[in-house]
């Protein structure tokens, strides 16, 4: 007599083959026509009722229905200097990622799964090696217009779109350093933002862990790769910067100091959306992900900083630039560090206790109303007192 299998196991291998099969056909569906739209394509809001109809052709109606339920199809983010609260809708990719990430009461096994690490490892390396080609250049305006953009690269070395070689050349466009002023710079005791994004800051690891990093699995060890490390940042603050698609890419120094050490550890390439980021039960992306882990001996204070630049779905590349991965070499605060090759992506940034005094109206924010706040590289984010 054959095994048998259970509802629950049975739906868990069908929703997994649908989920992929519509991560295939975005993908491409994007590859197949670099001239289109984005947000009619790869970026189209998953709350659109075309792409609704997308997905519903791949993923079964009642499990479509059930998660629709469960998760939010964005989230808000406030504006640091008006203090608005403005809704982001969560792009289809995004939405496809998410699905990967639960599977009822199979999704522990379903994250585990190496099939998922292999199929996003695929996407990810496949978008990446597209965008490199010359062909890709025809993305370029299509993706400035639809995220209204066209404005911004007046900020840019290179402000002239047609002057990139490919679209992932543009992705990682490097900014001139006076666009992006820092926050006090005669004041060394001062932190700054690391990118242009959406920002959480808890004091506290552990503030960190109850109000926004709700995956099982999260430790500071994990995260860093280093017993050693975790305990000197243990106890400590944490900022989270989270990249989408539409930001800057590029990661700068929050501080000025002497780089101690660079950790790759490789992972894979779940979606940092805040959903996958606030959800108990899930696993915690922050360590599972590919990531790189710079640490920086603060000048003002002779501490040692952590900045993690963490990967994400359909990320092909996470690459130091200008000989920054020198270990011994001098960063000033505001300097650029890295650069992150398509897709969304995130840098943490660890002090240790004591280090730092983070701003209230960030803290607020990411504590009270559960929100992220929209930032950009050298804002200021709180001081050693």
């Amino acid at each position: 007599m054959a095994p048998t299998t259970s509802v629950s196991e049975h739906m868990t291998e069908e929703n997994y083959n649908a989920t992929a099969s519509a991560l295939l056909n975005i993908t491409d569906e994007t590859l197949s026509n670099h001239a289109a739209d984005p947000k009619t394509t790869l970026h189209a809001p998953a709350d659109h009722n075309t792409s609704h109809g997308f997905i519903s052709k791949f993923i079964p109606h009642h499990v479509l229905t059930s998660l629709e339920t469960k998760f939010h199809l964005g989230n808000y983010v406030i504006d640091r200097q008006t203090g608005e609260k403005s809704w982001e809708s969560m792009s289809i990719y995004v939405r496809v990622g998410m699905h990967l990430l639960y599977y009822g009461s199979e999704q522990e096994k379903a994250l585990h799964w190496k099939r998922t690490l292999a199929l996003l490892q695929e996407e990810s390396v496949k978008m990446g090696k597209e965008y490199d080609t010359p062909e890709s250049k025809a993305h370029i305006r299509p993706f400035l217009e639809s995220f209204h953009l066209e404005s911004s690269m007046a900020e840019m070395v290179k402000p002239d779109p047609d002057s990139y070689s490919c679209f992932n050349e543009f992705f990682a466009r490097e900014i001139r350093p006076d666009a992006r002023p820092v926050a006090e710079p005669e004041n060394e005791l001062i932190t700054s933002s690391p990118a242009d994004c959406r920002l959480t800051a808890f004091p506290t690891i552990d503030m960190a862990t109850k109000y926004w990093v709700k995956g099982y699995g999260f430790s500071l060890e994990k995260l860093l790769g280093s017993a050693e490390l975790a305990n000197v940042f243990d106890g400590g603050s944490m900022v989270i910067a989270r990249l989408a698609p539409q930001d800057y890419h590029r990661w700068h120094a929050p501080v000025s100091g002497v780089v101690e050490k660079i950790t790759d550890i490789p992972g894979a390439y779940y979606t940092v959306n805040p959903q996958a980021i606030n959800e108990s039960g899930t696993l915690d992306v922050f360590c599972e992900n590919k990531r790189s882990v710079m640490t920086i001996r603060r000048t003002a204070t002779g501490s040692r900083v952590a900045v993690i630049a963490v990967g994400a779905m359909l990320v092909g590349s996470i690459k130091y630039v200008n000989g920054v991965d020198e270990i011994g070499l001098q960063v000033h605060r505001g300097q650029c560090l890295g650069a992150f090759y398509y897709g969304g992506s995130t840098v943490i940034v660890v002090y240790p206790p004591g280090e730092v005094t983070l701003d209230q109206d960030l803290v607020h924010n990411s504590v009270e109303e559960k929100c992220e706040t929209q930032m950009k590289v050298g804002w200021r984010t709180g001081a050693k007192m």
